[in-house]
């Protein structure tokens, strides 16, 4: 009796960890409610240790990471073109995400990991110009990054 206990302790402990993590998902699309080349959404405040899906949904698109806008010690990634890709996002703060093939058409999302830290967030200035307008766009539309 007394070694069952910790023992379900322990798988209790497990399941509560898992079951508060979520799978958030993105579509890859050539065209949706924002214009062309875009993520859907392309703004996500998910908690840390969920995971985002990233779905191609049309063809052409990969996720990556946006290495001007990426919390210091997070792991990068890069996912494959027309791949889906599952990353966990578990460093507090603003990552930014790419498609490396449409970055210069603007093809750009965050995602917030945790509260974010009450000051507007620097935007990279050295991406293309849509990008830069897209990251922008997203930042004035999202309450909770002002």
């Amino acid at each position: 009796m007394r070694l069952l206990f910790p023992l379900l302790l322990f798988c209790a402990a497990l399941l509560c960890t898992s079951a508060q993590a979520e799978i958030h998902e993105v579509k890859m699309l050539n065209r949706g409610a924002g214009g062309a080349m875009v993520y859907e959404p392309d703004y996500l405040s998910i908690a840390p240790g969920d995971t985002v899906r990233f779905i191609p949904s049309q063809s052409g698109h990969n996720a990556a990471s946006l290495p001007a806008l990426w919390p210091a010690g997070a792991p990068p990634f890069m996912g494959k073109i027309n791949q889906q890709i599952e990353q966990t996002f578990d460093t507090p703060g603003l990552y930014g995400i790419q498609c490396l093939p449409h970055l210069a058409m603007g093809m750009v999302m965050l995602i917030q990991v945790g509260a974010p830290n009450g000051s507007t967030p620097v935007m990279p200035t050295a991406l293309p110009e849509r990008a830069i307008q897209r990251l922008d766009a997203i930042v004035q539309r999202e309450e909770s990054l002002k």
